[in-house]
């Protein structure tokens, strides 16, 4: 499918047919990114952390929670030799 870029204000837009933007469950908000010269349209995550508290309380029973840095570790860099 082509379609017209028109402006839009100081910007260009192209308006998209409702029937694709269903297709690609986008309703009132979409995120867009570039990519490899590409524009790519997709859904806004509405709840971007959801279920992020359910899979902190798996790792931990999994005990695979643990510091991946040491706190004890010299974040001034005075004492490291370069």
């Amino acid at each position: 499918m082509k379609a017209t870029i028109v402006s839009m204000g100081d910007s260009k837009g192209i308006l998209i047919p409702v029937t694709i933007l269903k297709q690609c469950n986008i309703e009132e908000k979409a995120e867009i990114e570039v990519e490899n010269g590409k524009i790519i349209i997709m859904p806004a995550k509405t709840e971007p952390r959801k279920g992020w508290a359910q899979a902190f309380r798996k790792m931990n029973q999994n005990k695979d929670d643990e510091l991946i840095i040491d706190d004890n570790i010299d974040l001034d860099m005075g004492e490291w030799e370069w």
